[in-house]
Order: structure tokens, then sequence, then C-alpha cells
């Protein structure tokens, strides 16, 4: 071969590899564009799902919460109910006879009224305790003031009617009267 022949074989195999690349680049970059465009897109709709998942646990938590407050309104209901029998059968107790056969009727009033009372305090309702406080309108119901020399003023001294409290929540204030 001639030296002419061997610069034009040489040069031949230096362009085949040039133009091979240039070949396997001109192949890949729209691959490389698919994947790049799949990869964001499988971004998206990560982020998407995660947003969905996010949403929906909110969304249980709120429907849960908003169930618990709707039972605890309807017990709250249900209980409040119950305390004007409470209150009856305790004006009935203050004014049972002390002796003869309404005395053993009376015993056996009282049993059940015991029983209601632990009814009660098992459903976690408390009576407030109200006699020689301070006056709170959150807890209290002031329906009439009185001087009093025992008491200072804006203490409660006289409960007319007990408040009860269900957990944190105020089922019926007390009806109180408040010392000037």
């Amino acid at each position: 071969m001639t030296d002419k022949e061997k610069d034009t074989k040489k040069q031949a195999e230096a362009e085949a590899p040039a133009d091979a690349e240039a070949q396997a680049a001109e192949e890949t970059n729209p691959l490389a564009e698919a994947l790049a465009s799949a990869e964001s897109k499988a971004a998206e709709n990560l982020e998407g799902w995660q947003r969905a998942q996010a949403e929906f646990a909110n969304y249980k938590k709120r429907v849960a919460r908003d169930q618990e407050l709707v039972l605890a309104d309807t017990r709250g209901r249900v209980i409040k109910r119950y305390l004007e029998v409470l209150d009856d059968m305790e004006r009935a107790l203050a004014n049972r006879p002390a002796e003869s056969a309404g005395a053993e009727w009376a015993a056996g009033v009282e049993l059940i009224y015991r029983k209601f009372l632990g009814f009660l305090e098992s459903e976690g309702v408390t009576r407030v305790d109200a006699l020689g406080q301070p006056f709170d309108p959150n807890l209290h119901e002031a329906i009439a003031q009185e001087d009093s020399p025992d008491h200072d003023s804006g203490t409660v001294t006289e409960v007319l009617q007990p408040g009860y409290m269900l957990g944190e929540r105020v089922l019926r204030p007390a009806m109180v009267k408040v010392a000037q």
C-alpha cells in the first residue's frame, strides 16, 4: 500500500468512530429526552399521590373529630335530661318522712338515688362545687344578689340548683345567689 492509501485508510478509520459516535448520540438524544420526560411525569404523579394521601388522612381525622363532637353533644343532651330527674329525687329525699311506713319507702328511693349518682359518675359527670366559691359566669348562673356580711363580694352564698359538668364541658351551670 502506498502512503496515500494508508493515510486515506487511517482517515476513514478515524472518521468511522466519529460518525458512529455522532450516530449513537443522535439515537440516544431522543431516548434521553423520553427518559427525562418520564422521570418528570413520575415525580409529578408521586407528588399528586402524596398530596392525595395527606388530604385523605386529614379528612379521616376531621370526620373522627366531628363524630366525637356529635357523640359528646348527644351524651350531654341525654345526661342533661336525667339531671332533671336527679333534682326531683333530691327534693323528694329532702322532704322524706323520718319515721313511719314512708321511711322504709324513702330508704329504697335513697338507694335508687345513690345508684343513679354512681351511674352519672361512671359516665364522667361531676357536680360543680359552687358554695363559698368566687362567682364564675362559666360555671354559675346568678339569679339573685344579696347582702352578706359573712361573705366577700362576688362569692356564692347559696346554691339553688346544682350545676354539673361532663368532663371539661358544662352540662348545666349552677343556679346561685351571690354576695354583693
